[in-house]
């Protein structure tokens, strides 16, 4: 089944590694690329009246799962926080996906972050009921269809 997935990052730290993730759906015969937004976007969005709440709002409409693929400071990143929220209150799955083992071209692989899940922890939700992969080690590259079709069976979607 095809899905519309939200993929909430931090641009500026693992944008190279999330390209990464993403050619790999563009390249397969099958596979569609996801939907991604660049930082001419973001910057757009905070220029509209609404700014990013109303851009990531938009965003997340239609959407069935969101993946948080998470690096080294995504953890800290208050809108990511929001975007993992605002999915849960609209009943999306939700997975996490470690992406520091990714090598990025020009820096290299990255030193581990804690999963920006626990952040819903704070608010009382047991995030530990939401699965979290690791690309390298879990094989993101074959697995991750799998993975947004199991989040979304397991919220009910």
């Amino acid at each position: 089944m095809v899905r519309k997935v939200f993929f909430s990052f931090h641009y500026a730290r693992d944008v190279r590694r999330i390209q990464q993730v993403r050619q790999s759906w563009v390249i397969r015969e099958r596979g569609a690329a996801p939907p991604f937004y660049d930082n001419a976007d973001f910057e757009e969005a905070k220029r509209r009246a609404g700014g990013i709440q109303r851009w990531i709002d938009d965003q997340l409409y239609g959407c069935s799962v969101t993946a948080v693929l998470f690096g080294r400071e995504t953890f800290e990143r208050s809108w990511v926080r929001y975007e993992i929220e605002q999915s849960y209150q609209r009943r999306m799955g939700i997975l996490a996906i470690d992406i520091h083992n990714v090598r990025d071209p020009l820096t290299g692989t990255d030193l581990p972050g804690q999963n920006p899940l626990a952040h819903l922890a704070t608010k009382g939700i047991p995030y530990t009921r939401y699965r979290t992969y690791d690309w390298v080690r879990d094989d993101g590259y074959n697995n991750i269809g799998s993975w947004i079709e199991n989040a979304a069976r397991d919220a009910g979607r």
